[in-house]
């Protein structure tokens, strides 16, 4: 189960592996900031609630991006973070600006 929140939108379905939460908010309707989806621009940003080790590791770009402080708090890119396995999974969208 995957339950993600956006800016005004908080909607549920199923964890598909090998989807990034970004394509996985997309494909629900959430209302999921985001410009480039490449990791450059931090707009996907999000706090991964509960679920974590149920995604990939951060990325290059997540590093450079977010830092250590952020990874350990449970930030995530949302275009970087990728489902590898299933289960529940809760995040929201918190952009920078």
């Amino acid at each position: 189960m995957l339950t993600l929140t956006g800016r005004t939108l908080t909607k549920s379905g199923e964890a598909q592996v090998g989807s990034s939460l970004l394509a996985a908010a997309r494909k629900l309707g959430v209302d999921w900031q985001f410009n480039c989806s490449r990791g450059t621009c931090a707009r996907c940003r999000c706090l991964v609630k509960e679920g974590r080790e149920l995604l990939n590791e951060a990325t290059d770009a997540e590093w450079d991006r977010l830092g250590p402080e952020e990874l350990d708090e449970g930030y995530r890119l949302g275009c970087q973070a990728v489902i590898v396995k299933p289960g529940t999974i809760t995040a929201v969208n918190r952009t920078y600006f």
